[in-house]
């Protein structure tokens, strides 16, 4: 089997990238929606439409607060290469490909899936530590470590 090199650091960069683009996508849609609510007539037919508006705007500004947080995390993430699994590390293992850094879910890069997850989640808490060539099982899955990176 072909050993396949990835650049930890353009992996991190790809996930900042993400993140920027999602932050700089929901500002835009919350100035939008803010321009529509301005624009309804201020009348009490409109009331209620104007309440909705309102309050998506606010779950808006919640999102745009937690991907601040993501930002301001991501920040904290080592870009040095490791032996044993930490914040930073991007673990191979022989089911799937995960970089420990926040909670971003699900990512392709350069056609290969990938899965940012957070330090907190249970599948970095039962690798934390770990080294290639370590195995465990989580949900019944087992996975073992082929690199650490």
């Amino acid at each position: 089997m072909e050993k396949i090199i990835f650049e930890k650091n353009d992996i991190r960069n790809y996930v900042k990238n993400v993140i920027a683009e999602k932050i700089e996508k929901l500002k835009n849609f919350i100035e939008f929606t803010l321009e529509a609510s301005r624009d309804i007539k201020k009348t009490p037919k409109y009331d209620s439409m104007r309440e909705e508006m309102q309050e998506e705007i606010y779950q808006m500004q919640r999102q745009l607060g937690a991907l601040n947080d993501l930002k301001r995390n991501m920040a904290k993430v080592l870009t040095n290469s490791t032996e044993r699994v930490q914040l930073g590390s991007l673990v191979i293992t022989n089911k799937a490909r995960f970089y420990i850094s926040v909670s971003l879910g699900e990512f392709f890069y350069e056609g290969d899936r990938f899965y940012a997850i957070s330090p907190e989640s249970p599948m970095a808490r039962k690798m934390m530590g770990m080294k290639s060539g370590d195995e465990f099982t989580l949900n019944k899955i087992h996975q073992k470590v082929v690199e650490v990176l």
